[in-house]
């Protein structure tokens, strides 16, 4: 197949559903699926055979929610608003606020819609900030001096709102149960008098439950210890990554190898700035199967930059275990979790396509995309 191209495999993705369902089984939490980490629909059919439903931070998502898991929607908004809570409603098993001022606003209208024959049961939720940071790069770290997320346990009102029947908090990013063990301890510590009045808990993403050396063992324990304290609460995390880690590769061509400066830098059919762009954002430099293991000696070693306008569209250095060339392959490691869904067609770049290999071996292309593609951005 020409490159680029994603390729997503089924059977690392049902290695993850069946941890993930193990943890949950063995806990007694429920474990949703975070949208904004992963929303290739054409391969939720995989996710539904495990029951799988999703959190939604955008209506876009609700609805994703709706047409392709087949299950209302745990939302979040940092602020909803008249025209849109509407269609939050509609979509929602669940809607969390961002502040208490947003609850009172929209209380009524979902209190009159659950009650209206073509409504349903709606559970509301406010966001609280423990303001534990255990996340390292400020631009994903909810939990930071003068975040936008959460109420404050200084910000709390002295008696919890009616119909508030659950908190919801993120503090994480691709973290550990130990993280997770600090953040809870500071939730305890700030907001213990508020949780014998609640029906659930949602401890948010960033669970990284399915990364190798990940304790789930000590996760179990601790969700299992948190829910012996408060059996009034239904836990719930919902991470992102956790479902999608290690799912998917990025197939490549070097076009060609330039020099300046001492610096030989492989010219790749691909863009970090369009097709990984976590690995500018974060920053973090992806694995590429065909290069040698970070800090083997020796090799030829390569800068990679992408095929966009971009100056700073590269990530380096890379060595091989022989010269490379126009016309070698790249398989960059692990594209599959917050990169489909952060794409760009910047520079008109072209979009890689899709594909995913069944468990038999026979690969699909679930998508291509063309010209009309980008022009229709602008339509």
């Amino acid at each position: 197949m020409n490159t680029p191209y994603y390729i997503v495999y089924e059977d690392r993705l049902r290695r993850n559903l069946d941890l993930i369902t193990s943890v949950s089984r063995r806990s007694g939490a429920e474990i949703i699926m975070a949208f904004k980490a992963n929303a290739l629909w054409r391969t939720f059919p995989v996710f539904r055979e495990y029951g799988v439903a999703s959190t939604a931070s955008s209506l876009n998502e609700m609805q994703l929610a709706v047409d392709e898991l087949h299950r209302l929607a745990h939302s979040y908004c940092p602020a909803y608003t008249d025209a849109t809570i509407g269609e939050y409603m509609r979509g929602s098993s669940h809607i969390t606020f961002n502040s208490v001022a947003q609850f009172e606003r929209f209380a009524g209208r979902i209190k009159e819609y659950a009650a209206s024959p073509d409504g349903h049961p709606i559970s509301c939720g406010l966001r609280i900030n423990p303001m534990c940071s255990v996340v390292d790069t400020d631009i994903y770290n909810p939990c930071g001096p003068g975040s936008r997320f959460g109420v404050t346990a200084n910000r709390m009102p002295a008696e919890l709102p009616e119909g508030i029947e659950g908190f919801h908090f993120h503090a994480l990013c691709e973290s550990t149960s130990h993280d997770l063990a600090m953040v809870l301890a500071a939730v305890e510590e700030q907001f213990a008098k508020y949780l014998p009045q609640l029906k659930w808990l949602n401890m948010g993403g960033g669970h990284l439950m399915t990364r190798e050396g990940y304790d789930t063992d000590h996760l179990v324990e601790l969700l299992r210890d948190f829910g012996s304290r408060y059996p009034n609460l239904h836990l719930i995390l919902e991470p992102g990554s956790a479902f999608t880690w290690r799912t998917g590769d990025l197939i490549a061509s070097v076009v060609d190898v330039v020099e300046n400066s001492g610096i030989s830098t492989i010219i790749a059919d691909v863009s970090f700035a369009c097709h990984m762009p976590d690995c500018l954002e974060m920053p973090y430099k992806p694995t590429v199967s065909e290069a040698l293991p970070d800090g083997t000696l020796g090799g030829y070693t390569y800068r990679i930059g992408g095929n966009s306008c971009l100056s700073g569209d590269f990530v380096g250095d890379w060595s091989f275990p022989r010269p490379v060339k126009p016309g070698d392959r790249l398989t960059f490691e692990d594209m599959n979790h917050y990169t489909t869904v952060k794409t760009n067609m910047f520079n008109g770049i072209q979009h890689p396509a899709i594909v995913l290999k069944r468990l038999d071996g026979t690969e699909v292309t679930l998508r291509e995309f063309t010209y009309n593609d980008y022009k229709n951005r602008m339509d």
